[in-house]
């Protein structure tokens, strides 16, 4: 996905694309597909460093929770998975867990609470709440690429690869540097499109049958008035 149509995705909804030089936007694409325990999303950061110039890169993330924590919830009401939207100014560096620097939660977030207790990821029947869940962006193993979630997200986005991440909290301290400890994050869920997406070719399906329907039922009656006749 290029930049520019990231960048229409954004002001199409509305949200903030920060162009202040080393200002970073955040956005994390959720894929359309709904296989749990990989790394199949993709975090894009991006900014300007001069007046018509940007720098941009894609990281291999995930945006969901691990089949472990899907199963074994921290809360009775489900594992959080974070909903999509822009939260802005909700992050800043800080210690993940008191162990190392990453992007941590500084303001509440809304997440969908998926209580089914299985190794399915459920954003249609899981219930959404705001708060403040710990809910950060970090990296899984201390070294290589992750291949499988597991435990390292309850919640959380989450980088597979180490030195991508250590690249991307490089330029967090770019940007904080000169903007200051405070960071956006918008999330897009292409499943949510998906959905919706399913819901208008329901619906759409739905009006046809009604349509033929109702269509069936004039000529059924114009039959009968010529059999009549």
């Amino acid at each position: 996905m290029i930049l520019a149509k990231i960048k229409g995705i954004l002001r199409s909804k509305g949200y903030e694309l920060y162009t202040k030089p080393y200002e970073l936007n955040i956005v994390g694409i959720r894929s359309a597909s709904t296989i749990p325990n990989r790394f199949d999303d993709e975090m894009h950061v991006f900014y300007k460093v001069a007046p018509l110039k940007w720098h941009y890169h894609v990281y291999k993330v995930t945006t969901d929770p691990g089949t472990f924590w899907l199963r074994n919830p921290m809360q009775p009401q489900g594992t959080a998975i974070l909903a999509q939207g822009q939260y802005k100014g909700a992050y800043k560096i800080g210690l993940h867990q008191g162990k190392y620097k990453a992007l941590v939660e500084a303001k509440p977030l809304t997440v969908i609470r998926d209580y089914d207790r299985d190794a399915k990821l459920d954003f249609r029947n899981g219930t959404k709440s705001k708060g403040m869940y710990g809910i950060n962006i970090h990296r899984a193993s201390l070294n290589g690429i992750t291949k499988q979630v597991d435990k390292y997200s309850a919640g959380c986005q989450v980088f597979a690869n180490i030195n991508e991440f250590n690249e991307f909290m490089g330029l967090a301290e770019k940007h904080r540097s000169l903007h200051g400890n405070s960071f956006t994050y918008t999330l897009i869920d292409f499943r949510a499109v998906k959905r919706q997406t399913l819901k208008r070719w329901a619906i759409g399906s739905v009006s046809v049958a009604l349509g033929l329907t109702a269509l069936w039922g004039i000529l059924r009656r114009k039959n009968k008035k010529k059999k009549q006749k």
